[in-house]
């Protein structure tokens, strides 16, 4: 099972806006490169991406504080 960590500090989403579905959700299956999420620092966003292929299990919350290294899923 690979652990997709956070790039970098900051509050972690798993929607692109409060009104659009999920990117995914637990027990998707995702390719590598698939985006997962995003990771908001000081109004500016980063994409999430797998980095491996399989079913996703996120152990971050949408709109969770994260550190940068922070297991956010999991990929198996």
């Amino acid at each position: 099972m690979a652990q997709l960590l956070s790039p970098l500090p900051g509050t972690f989403y798993r929607k692109p806006a409060p009104d659009k579905p999920a990117y995914k959700n637990d027990g998707d299956k995702v390719a590598k490169g698939d985006v997962i999420g995003l990771i908001e620092v000081m109004k500016s966003f980063t994409e999430v991406k797998a980095d491996a292929a399989g079913k996703i299990k996120f152990v971050a919350d949408n709109e969770e504080p994260v550190m940068a290294g922070q297991p956010l899923a999991e990929i198996g």
